[in-house]
């Protein structure tokens, strides 16, 4: 297994009347993150709030090209970022302990916190597909380039992982400075992680391994 320090590109905020990060999403050119009763629409350049919708969201959320996708209230919902309406739900499956949210591969995959599982979901009745278990507390989840990586957060450290999707092995994993965790996660396609960074209030970019920094 890789193990490194995370390079920490750029922070964030924190945003007026943000006191807590959750899920975080790229739909392209701006980055979504979550604070319990918002969504809030971040362009990354200029580093402000662009946009909001009013939703229920209390944990992790993603982005499938066309929608928004939201835990909140034990349920996901289905968003259009246009006008911030609700096309549909499906029932979350980790009785209010779900944390990430990813769209790869045609499937929602949800990050179960304290059960340190993450689960392949149909995106369309929610049925789980298949698990993978962890070792450690499960935040923020996404894929990138076939790579499927998570954020932990337990025991006042935390880190970013990538790991085997089949068999759930660590493979490589970036540790986060002391006292920073990482709530949310999402890959921008390319050089950096957009990681949420809690009730610290902020949003980080981490620099993802083996790629050069734009």
């Amino acid at each position: 297994m890789k193990h490194s320090a995370a390079e920490i590109i750029r922070e964030y905020g924190p945003f007026p009347d943000v006191d807590d990060v959750a899920g975080v999403s790229f739909d392209g050119s701006q980055v979504w993150f979550a604070t319990g009763k918002r969504l809030n629409a971040l362009d990354p350049e200029s580093g402000e709030i662009v946009r909001s919708l009013e939703a229920a969201a209390h944990a992790g959320t993603a982005f499938d090209g066309e929608h928004l996708f939201q835990i909140g209230d034990a349920v996901i919902r289905k968003i259009d970022p246009r006008d911030g309406k609700v096309v549909a739900t499906i029932p979350a499956p980790g009785d209010g302990e779900d944390s990430g949210l990813a769209w790869a591969e045609g499937s929602l995959w949800v990050g179960q916190h304290r059960g340190r599982k993450i689960h392949q979901l149909d995106p369309e009745t929610g049925d789980v597909l298949r698990t993978i278990e962890s070792d450690r507390f499960v935040t923020g989840v996404t894929w990138v380039d076939g790579e499927l990586w998570h954020g932990t957060w337990e025991d006042g450290r935390s880190d970013v992982r990538h790991i085997d999707p089949e068999t759930g092995e660590v493979l490589e994993r970036l540790s986060m400075p002391p006292g920073t965790g990482v709530s949310g996660l999402e890959s921008n396609g390319g050089d950096r992680f957009f990681c949420g960074g809690g009730n610290s209030g902020t949003v980080r970019a981490v620099r993802r391994p083996g790629r050069d920094v734009t």
